[in-house]
Order: C-alpha cells, then structure tokens, then sequence
C-alpha cells in the first residue's frame, strides 16, 4: 500500500527538481503529479484535487505541457472530461522533437557567423555552437536506435 502522504512529498521534490532545470513551478508540479499516478492519466479536476490548485492553474499547466510535448490529451468516447496522460516513451519522444529545435538553433548560428565575422570572437563562438549543435544532430539518431533496441531487448 501506497503511502499517499510520501507520494505527496515526492510529487513536490520532483517538482522542484524540474523547476531547478528551467521548468515552470506549475507545469512541473502537474507533470510530477501525472508520472507517479498508476494509471499515469488524471482529469483536470482530479489534478486541481491533487494539487490544491485552481482549474485555471491546471489549464495553464497542461498546455504548457501539451505544447512541449510532455502530454498528451485524451477524452473517452461519450464523456465530456479531458483526460492528461504521461506517455511511456515520453523523454524518448520529447528527445526527439528536440531535433528540431537543434537544427534551428544550428541554422542560425551558421546564418550569423558572416554576420558578426568568422574570425571574430562572436563568430568563433557562433561557429563553436554550429559544430556542438551539429555534432549532436548528427548522434543523437543513433543514440535513439540503440536506445530502442535495449528496449526492446528488456
């Protein structure tokens, strides 16, 4: 048997964590609160309840979520209530839309590298994120290869 009291505590600490990491307090409360529910889906109501949190809180919340990817929404067939799940694969899928975000920030350090000069110390260190971003483009696919592979292997 669970003991509620400690998970409470828990869903705090790891909120906190997340917060140190550059995450909204809210968001990362409500994150935390979906990772440790069994059934890893809770309604809007039920995270507020969890949470002593307002429904505009948790509005807030699962958006910012949403919109990063870190979950998703669901609503069973014949009921009005929105369902906020933590998927299984979600670090592995949220690494994955970080691709992205990586070629983007790549692009444009390559598009200001001859804006500022090559051989200037911005240039250099635009040049120095072009090839770090790059390196990472580059392994990170087949980082995710090997990572499905232990995978499926457990």
């Amino acid at each position: 048997m669970r003991d509620e009291e400690a998970v409470r505590r828990y869903v705090e600490r790891l909120a906190l964590v997340l917060t140190q990491l550059g995450f909204q307090r809210m968001p990362a409360r409500v994150f935390a609160a979906l990772v440790v529910t069994d059934e890893s889906r809770l309604t809007a109501g039920e995270i507020g309840e969890k949470l002593q949190i307002s429904p505009a809180a948790v509005s807030g919340a699962v958006r910012y979520l949403e919109q990063v990817g870190m979950v998703v929404r669901e609503r069973e067939p014949g009921s009005r209530r929105d369902h906020f799940r933590v998927t299984d694969d979600m670090w592995f899928a949220s690494m994955r839309k970080r691709d992205r975000l990586m070629e983007l920030w790549r692009d444009a350090a390559v598009e200001g590298i001859p804006v500022v000069g090559e051989d200037t110390p911005a240039g250099k260190r635009l040049a120095d994120m072009r090839d770090f971003l790059g390196f990472l483009i580059e392994q990170l696919p087949l980082l995710f290869e090997r990572w499905e592979k232990e995978r499926a292997e457990r």
